[in-house]
């Protein structure tokens, strides 16, 4: 493997002077940890998922030191070849996304299609405290692999599943059979209906929260699952539809409209209550300003030179405001347009809500991002070049979470993990 940095501020490879600045700016990465610990230390999980959602969702639980088996078909998963891949990286094994969302697990092939490795799988399964699979609801069925068949096995094993329609155990529905994606699972759950600069153009959300926020809302569902199990030796299934969990998401749309009938359609990046809560242009990107409180819209227009705002009866209150919301936003661009967006983050912060519309590259520069370490290199198999992965968020004063392991190349563990299982007669070792 690659040599890690002794310290965030060590560069993990020599930047040379003719380096683009996204290689440069690995010396702002915090080093992988030696060994896995956090709480769920102890955890074992079976993990058939595959593409995004599922291994989202499995890598959480690794993250916060789970024991995660990946199980690959021999093609492997998906996204594994798909890319995006370093200069240096010859073996092209581990693509981008792949890589992202698969690290802390041990990897291992299996052919569910046959026997010999359905009988592997069921012999991981005595030892498992979690299955996780996202196949299309059926799949699992006609390998003779469904819950019953597993829970009746292990009884006290968590059996999780997140499908775009849903399991029918937990709740029919008539595009049960369906598969999803995460753009269909934004279109359906409500999200794109309000998003976007207005309303005539539907926009998708950027990041693919149709995958990621389910796979986030099953870690919590498995978690739960498995303090209960704990407690009664008795497993059951988690269920979580892609599309039900964007429909949560949309709590906003859901209760303005029982409280009031009025649909929610796009605002752009302004609010439909609160004003002002804005990204506005600056002398050199864009910046989010948001004031709605009686105290910080005073502070603004202190700052700004308009403190005869805070009684003009056109924005004397956030109700007001709204009502004039074209006005404020005039107002505050022209002050805005003025400034670099770091002076009015100089200005402004710890006295108004503002922060900097950063892109990926502003990522490795900022201070935020740097000072908790939220960004953290990874090391990639045959000598390529560490790259850079979102670190876990989710943080603990005495069992911390983060990257240990790299992502592991197709099969790389399917003969140690099996050696593990021969070894404790079904029972594998603790990593």
């Amino acid at each position: 493997m690659a040599s890690q940095p002794s310290s965030p501020d060590e560069p993990v490879q020599a930047a040379q002077p003719d380096e683009p600045a996204y290689l440069k700016g690995h010396a702002r990465a915090a080093p992988m940890q030696a060994a896995p610990a956090g709480p769920l230390r102890g955890v074992r999980v079976v993990d058939l998922t595959r593409a995004v959602s599922g291994p989202f969702c499995t890598m959480i639980l690794a993250d916060l030191g789970a024991e995660v088996i990946k199980v690959e078909p021999p093609a492997g998963d998906l996204p594994r070849f798909a890319g995006p891949f370093t200069k240096d990286d010859t073996g092209r094994q581990i693509g981008g996304l792949f890589g992202s969302i698969n690290r802390n697990k041990r990897g291992i092939v299996l052919d569910l299609t046959t026997p010999a490795d359905r009988e592997t799988l069921l012999r991981l399964v005595d030892t498992a405290d979690v299955l996780a699979e996202n196949y299309r609801s059926g799949v699992m069925e006609r390998w003779g692999l469904s819950y019953e068949a597993l829970h009746e096995r292990n009884p006290r094993m968590v059996y999780a599943s997140i499908r775009g329609f849903g399991d029918p155990r937990t709740g029919s529905s008539p595009y049960g059979d369906w598969p999803a994606y995460d753009v269909v699972a934004q279109a359906m759950g409500g999200i794109v209906s309000m998003t976007g600069a207005d309303a005539a153009e539907a926009v998708r959300v950027g990041p693919t929260i149709g995958d990621l926020y389910p796979a986030a809302l099953s870690a919590i569902g498995i978690v739960s699952a498995v303090l209960h199990a704990r407690e009664t030796g008795q497993g059951q299934m988690v269920d979580v539809a892609m599309v039900d969990s964007i429909v949560s998401l949309c709590e906003t749309a859901v209760y303005r409209y029982s409280y009031t009938g009025v649909v929610s359609r796009p605002t752009g990046n302004s609010h439909p209550q609160l004003v002002p809560f804005d990204i506005y242009p600056t002398k050199d990107g864009k910046c989010a300003i948001a004031a709605p409180t009686p105290n910080h819209w005073k502070i603004l227009c202190d700052v700004i030179g308009r403190p005869e705002l805070v009684g003009d009866e056109r924005t004397e209150s956030n109700g007001a405001r709204v009502a004039n919301a074209e006005f404020v936003k005039q107002v505050v661009t022209q002050w805005t347009a003025e400034r670099t967006t770091a002076e009015i983050a100089e200005i402004l912060g710890g006295h108004v809500p503002v922060g900097p519309v950063n892109d990926a590259a502003d990522l490795f520069t900022d201070p935020h991002v740097k000072a908790r370490d939220m960004l953290v290199a990874v090391d990639q198999p045959d000598g390529a070049r560490p790259v850079v992965f979102p670190n876990c968020p989710i943080r603990f004063t005495s069992t911390p979470s983060g990257v240990y392991r790299r992502p592991p190349l197709l099969g790389e563990h399917t003969q140690e993990v099996l050696a593990e299982l021969d070894a404790e007669g079904g029972a594998a070792e603790s990593p």
